[in-house]
């Protein structure tokens, strides 16, 4: 059942993007998910202000101003509210996020229906040290303490993570174990205006990808990451052009489709975090922590833990 949260109110500081622009110009622009004609009943109604105050429509704006939209309750869309603790001292915390639940805010839908909304419930410290996509299940890891943070954050910065998972992708690879080095950068999309997407003028991005089972129509994989660029791995394989299967964004080539309205947040594909390892912030000792995956990335076979 849909719950309704407590609404929510939405800030920016504006940049150099806003200088001169009407208000209802500027919004329509910057957000065009919603028409002129709702931004304007927002702004008729007082729920848009600027610098805590309500203004018309073609107030002229100009940067350092503090720019809010105050939204009402809404329901939110359905998701899982459960998660599992898989590790946990007093300096970090492993849970297991299911398949479905946003790991954080976002994309306008999802605010109390989020991992961080039901951990912070029952560790108000806790605080995620990275995030994976809604329709992606497994390990997140949040810190507990500021240090902890610190630490793991620039372990991952320096590529001292190893973060392995689990996916089925469409069609049968020919090659056993193979990288790909794709960059990853911002690609043309018609609702949000760009999404990322394999990109040639993109940052580095590499992936190590390796056959498990090949079942006919469709390949169960392990993919180990040493970078974390958004969707890497939904956009490395589509790149490498076997999409994950039921993938609705990204098509072969790593972009979407030609006027696409899918969202990255769209469920379809199946994607895991099975392992994640890391040098712990108490002593630096080497820790590793293991999520097992869901049925449809086991394999069929008995050797379920080959290779590792």
């Amino acid at each position: 059942m849909n719950a309704w949260n407590a609404g929510f109110e939405y800030k920016k500081v504006l940049g150099a993007d806003a200088a001169g622009l009407p208000l209802i110009e500027y919004l329509t622009r910057s957000y065009p998910a919603f028409t002129r004609e709702q931004w304007a009943a927002r702004i008729d109604s007082g729920r848009v202000l600027l610098d805590g105050a309500a203004v018309q429509e073609q107030h002229i704006l100009e940067p350092g101003r503090l720019l809010s939209y105050i939204r009402p309750p809404w329901k939110e869309p359905e998701a899982p509210r459960s998660f599992g603790v898989l590790y946990r001292d007093d300096h970090v915390l492993a849970v297991a996020k299911p398949r479905g639940l946003p790991t954080l805010p976002g994309g306008g839908y999802f605010l109390d229906n989020t991992l961080l909304s039901l951990v912070r419930r029952h560790f108000p410290k806790a605080n995620p040290l990275h995030r994976l996509g809604r329709g992606t299940s497994g390990i997140v890891l949040f810190a507990l303490t500021r240090e902890a943070a610190g630490k793991i954050s620039k372990a991952w910065n320096t590529g001292d993570v190893l973060k392995i998972y689990r996916a089925l992708v469409a069609g049968s690879l020919e090659k056993d174990d193979f990288p790909v080095d794709v960059p990853i950068g911002p690609v043309p999309h018609p609702i949000l205006k760009t999404v990322y997407g394999a990109s040639l003028s993109g940052k580095r991005a590499h992936s190590q990808i390796r056959v498990l089972e090949r079942r006919g129509s469709c390949t169960l994989i392990e993919v180990k990451i040493s970078t974390g660029r958004p969707h890497q791995i939904r956009i490395h394989l589509a790149a490498a052009g076997h999409p994950l299967a039921g993938d609705p964004l990204y098509i072969a080539g790593g972009i979407p489709a030609e006027g696409s309205r899918a969202l990255p947040s769209d469920l379809g594909y199946h994607l895991h975090n099975e392992l994640l390892g890391f040098p712990h912030p108490r002593d630096g000792k080497w820790t590793e922590i293991f999520c097992s995956p869901p049925p449809v990335l086991r394999l069929c076979s008995k050797a379920e833990n080959a290779g590792y």
